[in-house]
């Protein structure tokens, strides 16, 4: 469904982000894209969703192609109407909107409209709580709950695939659970194909069928998650388990000189 094809990306001109990035996300698949603070990941989104140029970034090399079609000198607009959407980091809502003008704003690309009354009561069944508050303004929900509402907004346009960015951030453990949870029903039910960036490489690769790994902007791993799950570097500095099966706290973890066989 989704390929980039050795791109890179230079902000303000002169800072290489991206350099040579290539990865696939096939139709209906769940793919998870782990890294450090700063490898590049938030940058790969942007390159895909064509909203680098408000941010000063420019896509100097390479491709991206859409159900076989270049998209990546489109605008963001064009490639959302193509099915293409993006939860970015932050859980960004309309604060002074309520929760069903956020979720209609989704359906802002689309010409169907007499079809949203359907989409709408598809997202209340999966997120029963946007519809007890689709009256109130946004700005009074809790964290978890506009996290929801960003999905929900996501899912408003149809998407074919829906891109997540840090979707764990600043939410208690077992809401990060119920939503995941909920996420893969998604995938199931809405046949839509999911590119996943998360801070929590623990529920990524569990979540997810296919993983890649990013390190100062390259692709260094890739694999089926059962077995990066299994790979002893991925365990060490991703999942915060030695050798001796000790956890290591991921704040210690600053650099480190990766094992041989993951150049090979």
């Amino acid at each position: 469904m989704l390929k980039m094809n050795n791109i890179e990306v230079v902000y303000n001109e002169v800072i290489l982000v991206l350099k040579g990035i290539s990865l696939e996300v096939p139709e209906f698949g769940v793919v998870a894209l782990l890294g450090a603070n700063g490898a590049g990941k938030s940058t790969t989104l942007k390159a895909i969703t064509g909203i680098l140029k408000t941010q000063n970034g420019e896509l100097k090399e390479g491709s991206i192609e859409f159900m076989g079609k270049p998209i990546h000198k489109l605008d963001a607009d064009k490639i959302v109407r193509l099915g293409i959407t993006m939860v970015p980091e932050g859980r960004r809502v309309f604060d002074d909107l309520t929760v069903m003008e956020n979720l209609l704003i989704g359906a802002h690309t689309r010409s169907d409209r007499s079809l949203l009354k359907k989409d709408l009561e598809m997202i209340y069944s999966y997120f029963p709580i946007l519809a007890t508050r689709k009256d109130q303004f946004s700005i009074f929900l809790s964290g978890g709950e506009q996290q929801m509402l960003v999905i929900g907004r996501a899912l408003m346009s149809r998407p074919k695939l829906m891109m997540l960015d840090e979707l764990s951030l600043g939410l208690a453990p077992l809401l990060v659970k119920e939503i995941f949870n909920i996420l893969k029903m998604i995938n199931l039910e809405q046949r839509t194909a999911i590119l996943l960036i998360e801070q929590n490489a623990r529920i990524a690769l569990s979540f997810s069928q296919y993983g890649y790994i990013m390190e100062n902007g390259k692709i260094v791993l890739d694999g089926p998650c059962k077995d990066l799950m299994e790979n002893e570097d991925v365990k060490e500095f991703y999942l915060g388990i030695t050798d001796e099966a000790k956890k290591k706290s991921y704040a210690e973890v600053k650099h480190y000189k990766r094992r041989k066989r993951w150049l090979s």
